[in-house]
């Protein structure tokens, strides 16, 4: 990896310390301040406005990071694409407000629902804003639009819930979030004049046509749960799953998703300047970083469920759900860097496949678990999420991307002995009785884990500093 790819690495995982740890306090907040209910209304709303959102953003990382054109000009061109989607995406939202609602079992989130979809054309703004920062691995600027924006909008959550404003209080939150990126990513410098170039806008639409489908069918398949727990079982079990979801979903946005936003452009760079055989060796580092990482962070939270009812008893269930959880985040994290590779090459067909493969196995499941409870739909996520690494390695393989076999499953056991010995160690710690103790047990599970897996990948993690 190139020393700016190194630097953009830090960069972006330093946006992500700041911008995620906001939403655990946020998450923290809720959970001592709302009900299950409430938390579920929240969640339910969050998962359609992040539909609205992935409809109002196809494919835009994709087309500024890899166009051959005037990056500015075609910027330009896509914000004033994605803005007029979002603002008739906010319209019709609104608009549909109570039905929608109805639907999936939370009518009195309706008015939730109205509110949160004015920060669609605010978010479209600051999403192209992002993506011409992420061309040039330049996410230093980021820090200001994505972290401040984040830090802004987690404060006025917790202040407001703090006083028992209830659920309005984090789509307030997410609203003053959602002004706040385009404005601060202004001042950051990332200034892009809304255009209209008749050949980018062409270029644009067909890299939307293959890759946003694809971006769609991603954020259906992170929020198909929530609908589906909402429709079947109503928004009370939807609190709790969403909050085990939330936790489980910290390593996978601290980790997998940086490295594979930082392994995408280093991808295409690679593409365009004709070192395609590169991408399997580039590929392998960034799996081995991936699973050793995140397999560590996920050992310990699966080894300490219970440490969730310290926010309440009323969470139990939830500790429950955050187990199995924590093997979908991690193979969802494998998948999710695996993705960006397939993409960079140019197969986008063969990602929206893998995708939609995905989708229609997971729908498919849920039909028949999803009444078995929020417990029964964390294991569908699991059991599915795993059944499509095969199939994924397979896609790599017949394109000459794959890592070899004998390499993936030398890292696969050293992170498999890792998490026996933490399992051999948690058995003769103690519980979690306070939050102290849940930090020190935490932390002597996770520096077993690295005292194993570490020494064993040590080659390759130090290769992610080396030129590729």
């Amino acid at each position: 990896m190139t020393d700016v790819a190194v630097r953009g690495s830090l960069w972006l995982f330093a946006v992500n310390l700041v911008s995620k740890s906001s939403q655990i306090v946020v998450t923290l907040a809720l959970a001592l301040f709302l009900t299950e209910a409430d938390l579920g209304a929240v969640a339910l709303v969050v998962s359609i406005v992040n539909i609205g959102q992935v409809v109002q953003a196809m494919g835009v990382y994709d087309i500024i990071s890899r166009t051959g054109r005037d990056p500015k000009t075609t910027a330009g061109t896509v914000l004033t694409m994605s803005v007029a989607a979002g603002t008739v995406l906010a319209v019709a939202v609104i608009s549909a407000a109570n039905p929608v609602a109805q639907a999936f079992g939370a009518p009195d989130a309706a008015g939730l629902l109205r509110l949160a979809a004015l920060t669609l054309p605010f978010t479209a703004a600051g999403g192209v804003q992002m993506a011409l920062m992420h061309r040039d691995l330049d996410f230093r600027r980021r820090m200001l639009p994505d972290a401040g924006g984040m830090l802004l909008g987690a404060a006025v959550t917790v202040t407001l819930a703090a006083q028992r404003v209830g659920p309005t209080a984090f789509v307030l939150g997410l609203l003053c979030t959602a002004v706040a990126q385009p404005a601060l990513a202004v001042v950051a410098g990332a200034r892009i004049r809304p255009v209209w170039d008749r050949e980018a806008a062409r270029e644009a639409a067909g890299w939307m046509a293959v890759v946003g489908p694809g971006a769609l069918i991603a954020v259906l398949l992170i929020n198909v749960d929530y609908l589906a727990i909402g429709h079947v079982l109503g928004p009370e079990a939807v609190g709790g799953y969403s909050l085990a979801f939330r936790i489980a979903w910290v390593p996978y946005i601290m980790v997998a998703v940086v490295l594979g936003g930082v392994l995408f452009p280093i991808c295409a760079a690679q593409v365009r300047g004709g070192q395609r055989d590169e991408l399997p060796e580039t590929l392998h580092r960034f799996t081995t970083a991936t699973l050793v990482v995140t397999g560590g962070l996920y050992v310990t939270v699966a080894l300490r469920p219970d440490g969730i009812t310290l926010l309440g008893q009323q969470w139990a269930d939830a500790a429950r759900i955050l187990t199995p959880l924590c093997g979908y985040g991690l193979g969802l994290g494998l998948l999710h860097v695996w993705y960006q590779v397939i993409r960079a090459a140019g197969h986008a067909r063969q990602y929206l496949a893998l995708e939609a493969a995905h989708l229609v196995t997971l729908v498919t499941a849920l039909v028949f678990t999803t009444a078995h409870g929020p417990q029964a739909v964390a294991v569908t996520q699991a059991v599915t999420v795993w059944l499509l690494v095969p199939v994924t390695w397979l896609v790599l393989h017949r394109n000459g991307l794959a890592v070899p076999l004998p390499r993936l499953a030398r890292t696969t056991a050293t992170v498999a002995a890792g998490a026996v010995t933490s399992l051999a160690l948690s058995t003769v710690l103690p519980g979690p009785a306070s939050v102290l103790s849940l930090a020190a047990t935490g932390l002597l599970l996770l520096a077993a884990y690295c005292a194993v897996v570490l020494p064993l990948n040590r080659t390759v993690l130090i290769g992610l500093k080396e030129r590729t």
